[in-house]
């Protein structure tokens, strides 16, 4: 390592994909934005999660991830109307009065959804408490 390098952080999140199109559809309308690369062969589609990169593998084991979204209530409802399956609608998760997980004076709200291909995805909205 260099000196002065910092090397924390995340680069990669991989995710099972068994139908490539049909999960970058739904990541696409999910994220509002469509994938940065696809290589199919050997059948891999990246997605640019604000300099952390998705990908949709077809070898790769199912991961839980974590998405935010600006309006959680707006965004269910939106993914239930295209058919989208809610395993868990909106609701506080945890209050933060400070900022060691998230914004001081804001709940955390989640929803959990299934993707195209029966992964389980958390929605996270922060919102600022009444």
């Amino acid at each position: 390592m260099h000196e002065g390098t910092n090397r924390s952080g995340l680069v990669q999140v991989a995710q099972r994909a068994e139908d490539l199109a049909r999960a970058s559809g739904f990541y696409a309308d999910l994220l509002g934005a469509g994938p940065v690369a696809t290589f199919d062969p050997p059948g891999l589609v990246f997605f640019d999660l604000g300099g952390v990169r998705l990908l949709l593998d077809r070898g790769a084991p199912s991961a839980l991830i974590y998405l935010p979204v600006d309006d959680i209530d707006a965004t269910v409802e939106r993914l239930r109307g295209s058919g989208v399956h809610v395993e868990t609608e909106p609701h506080v998760i945890f209050g933060h009065d400070d900022d060691t997980l998230g914004p001081a004076g804001t709940d955390e709200w989640m929803a959990f959804v299934k993707d195209s291909e029966g992964n389980l995805v958390g929605l996270v909205e922060q919102r600022l408490r009444p």
